[in-house]
């Protein structure tokens, strides 16, 4: 069978998910246990995987599924409970007293607190927690959803403390003679090598990621807002540019002098620390303020199931008591992560292991104490105590938590081990390489020397199956160094690429979708919030592979000269218009005074 014949039966199970989700617009629950069943049918009658290894396969993703749905009950309930003490009410206020602008609270949460929780946790965590705390502000459950979802692309390739690089890219090119040779020839360890692809990483990802402020702005008021309108987000344009430049300037930095770790973290903190008080003085800010529609008027798809309350505390809040459940968990997420520290350790010393699942080489490992879930059910508990919580009041938080849980659960049992059948077709009859390597050989035999302009897309749609980096990663980035061997260039710039797609994909992953729609009480809409985000995803892989084109190859008359182009003429008339926006509301606001 031909590399191309074989390669578009790999791509099936990706079109099924594509056809039913996105095209149809079938609830998650509903499309795939399809697609589950789609691709069964491929692996075990097209690549003669064996029974056992399927089954091993789904077991393992059942049991990752479980994980995922650990993390986001953790987050709902801390929600919940910060909903039921009343506390959610002055975080609310805050974010008022900051901006009553949409926009501006969108960037705050999303970009900048988001970035520091992926930063420290990953696992897509940031969009479980953000979505349901716009939500608590006042955002509809579908914009809340989207914009949560589309930070997971700048910050996530250095999330968990830099696991998609250290452990994605480091044990996906970890044993090939190939790479440490190049590392040797350039004077480097392996690990050296490591950490100076995930500066390139940064750098890629702080181009790209200077206009993600500005795209989830700009799709908020198109989607969401009365006028329907592009140009009341790019309104905003000095102010998303200003917020994009003050988390990826200190990211960029952080990657290539400290390593890995911390650019998430850092990019977060510190631009938290410009943009806020920046925001509050009005910084670069058009003067007309953006609000959604009265919640009355908003379409019933935009809804979840999750409420808060309107009505005044009998005991205010202060700020700071508000906050420091939020704080908590940053905190607890940084030292049980940090490898210095020893409390990660004592938290993984506790696993359920099963190994070789049903004869197979297949082994399951979970660490429940180390997952972030644990984290947020535990600083919920300490939440009750610390807001003198009636046991009334918590039992509803757990309650609500639950009935979420279990209206997600049944997309993620069935995505999630879709996943692992796809990956772990390797073990086969037939002597194929797995799906996912045989989908990426045969778009290399198409593309030819014109890879790098594709290679993100490569990472973005192993992030889209698998729902990680780190694992798009690990599949693919000695893939992507050897094709880079075979038309001469850089292999660190290519795996850079992979690894900039890879997290920009986390946009798009059916069970990121599933997780953060869930935790913000909303079920059934991922089709539509997956059309929603392809649009920033598509720019994302666009961009990312003309620079890493360009990088390689100079500019000149050449695909990634016209790719770079195409996207810098797009921001530059972006700009303009929003200034036209800006200077017409201006003219407005005058006249009706």
């Amino acid at each position: 069978m031909s590399i191309g014949v074989l390669s578009l039966l790999a791509l099936v199970p990706i079109l099924s998910v594509l056809l039913f989700l996105v095209i149809l617009r079938w609830p998650a629950k509903r499309a795939m246990p399809i697609a589950f069943i789609v691709t069964v049918v491929i692996a075990m009658f097209v690549w003669d995987v064996p029974g056992n290894q399927v089954a091993a396969a789904s077991m393992n993703g059942v049991v990752t599924a479980l994980e995922v749905l650990f993390i986001v009950f953790g987050a709902i309930l801390m929600l919940n409970t910060l909903k039921e003490s009343g506390a959610i009410q002055t975080i609310r206020q805050g974010f008022t007293d900051i901006s009553p602008d949409r926009r501006v609270q969108a960037i705050i949460i999303c970009w900048l607190f988001g970035s520091f929780i992926e930063g420290a946790s990953g696992w897509g965590t940031p969009a479980a927690i953000a979505a349901p705390l716009l939500v608590a502000v006042g955002f509809p459950a579908m914009g809340a959803v989207m914009v949560a979802l589309i930070i997971q692309s700048t910050p996530v390739s250095y999330g968990a403390v830099g696991t998609p690089i250290l452990i994605g890219v480091g044990s996906g090119l970890s044993g090939s003679s190939m790479v440490e040779g190049t590392a040797s020839s350039l004077g480097m360890t392996f690990d050296a090598y490591i950490n100076s692809i995930g500066g390139q990483v940064a750098i890629i990802h702080a181009i790209v990621g200077l206009l993600i402020p500005l795209f989830m702005v700009t799709l908020l008021t198109r989607f969401f807002g009365k006028n329907k309108s592009f140009t009341e987000g790019l309104a905003l344009w000095k102010f998303a540019l200003f917020a994009g430049v003050a988390f990826t300037v200190p990211f960029a930095i952080v990657a290539n002098v400290l390593g890995p770790e911390f650019p998430a973290m850092f990019g977060g903190l510190i631009g938290l620390a410009i943009v806020v008080p920046a925001a509050k003085r009005g910084f670069l800010m058009p003067k007309k303020v953006w609000n959604f529609e009265e919640k009355s008027k908003w379409d019933p798809e935009w809804t979840g199931k999750l409420e808060i309350s309107n009505q005044p505390l009998a005991k205010p809040i202060s700020p700071f008591m508000a906050w420091l459940p939020y704080i908590i968990v940053g905190a607890l997420l940084v030292i049980t992560r940090v490898n210095s520290l020893p409390f990660g350790d004592w938290l993984k010393a506790f696993t359920l292991e099963a190994n070789n699942i049903f004869g197979t080489e297949i082994s399951i490992d979970s660490e429940p104490l180390f997952l972030p879930g644990t984290v947020l059910i535990t600083v919920s508990i300490i939440s009750y105590f610390l807001y003198k919580m009636t046991s009334n009041a918590y039992g509803r938080a757990l309650k609500d938590s639950f009935g979420t849980i279990v209206s997600a659960a049944p997309a993620l049992l069935f995505s999630v081990p879709m996943v692992q059948v796809f990956i772990n077709s390797d073990v086969n009859a037939s002597g194929f390489e797995s799906m996912p390597l045989v989908l990426a050989e045969g778009v290399s035999v198409a593309i030819g020397e014109n890879w790098p302009a594709v290679a993100p897309a490569i990472g973005a749609l192993g992030a889209f199956v698998a729902g990680s980096n780190t694992i798009s990663n690990m599949m693919f980035s000695l893939f992507q160094f050897g094709v880079a061997e075979n038309i001469g260039v850089a292999g660190a710039t290519v795996v850079a690429l992979q690894a900039v797609g890879g997290a920009a994909g986390n946009m798009i992953c059916v069970h990121n979708v599933v997780a953060a729609s869930a935790a913000a009480g909303l079920v059934g809409k991922e089709g539509n919030l997956i059309r929603k985000t392809l649009i920033p995803t598509t720019y994302y892989v666009f961009f990312a592979g003309g620079i890493g084109f360009v990088a390689l190859n100079g500019f000149g008359f050449n695909i990634g000269t016209l790719m770079v182009t195409i996207v810098v003429s797009g921001a530059v008339f972006a700009f303009i218009k929003g200034s036209q926006k800006q200077r017409e509301e201006s003219k407005q606001q005058k006249d009706a005074a």
